[in-house]
């Protein structure tokens, strides 16, 4: 248990997100209104501060571009309650890798726009985590929501490594590097990503078996 005084990190993170979606939240309820908001505007609106929301959005165009992507979690949530009572994780798997990499093929645009960004932002904290998170949460969310049959079944620290590590096959970065740099694209870039992510999912169960 934490001392009293002593802030907790996962309430930092926490607050730090909050701030995020707040500033995005207001961009899209802008946007919505037929604005093409900057930055500056998208934070008052929300009642930030400018200097606060340039650290989490280095641009108008990365914060439009994040704003769009947002805008897709309704789509993806109707995708999850398509399959919410079936209690395969690696059914559940493959249908989050075609849904990220077809997100990709139709978003490439927008999802370069925040690479790109997060790769400014990244440069100033080589070696660290960075300050403010240069990305959101969207691909936690939906990779935990795939593993929800399996969530009790491993500790959370094995969980978190496993969500983590499934962070890195599945999503825009997976599907850039299959296709610029291994030449794969389509259904056997989709088939590629669920082999990927279907092996570490195993991995984490067989660890877990073995050690119980």
């Amino acid at each position: 248990m934490k001392e009293l005084g002593q802030a907790p990190e996962g309430g930092r993170t926490n607050q730090k997100a909050r701030t995020r979606t707040a500033i995005l939240a207001s961009a899209i309820q802008l946007i919505r209104e037929g604005r093409r908001p900057t930055v500056e505007e998208a934070a008052l609106a929300a009642g930030i501060s400018k200097r606060t929301a340039y650290r989490y959005f280095t641009s108008q165009d990365h914060m439009l571009a994040d704003a769009a992507l947002d805008g897709l979690r309704s789509r993806m949530n109707e995708m999850f309650a398509a399959i919410d009572a079936s209690t395969d994780v690696h059914a559940r798997i493959a249908t989050l890798a075609v849904a990220l990499c077809r997100l990709t093929q139709t978003h490439e645009a927008e999802l370069r726009v925040m690479i790109r960004a997060a790769l400014d932002q990244g440069s100033n904290a080589i070696g660290r985590a960075p300050a403010v998170p240069a990305r959101g949460r969207r691909r936690l969310d939906w990779i935990e929501a795939a593993l929800r049959p399996i969530h009790d079944q491993l500790p959370k620290g094995r969980y978190s490594s496993l969500v983590n590590s499934l962070a890195v096959c599945l999503g825009v970065d997976a599907v850039l590097v299959l296709r610029d740099v291994c030449g794969v694209a389509g259904a056997a870039a989709e088939d590629t990503m669920i082999w990927m992510a279907n092996a570490i999912v195993d991995r984490a169960l067989a660890d877990q078996q073995q050690d119980a």
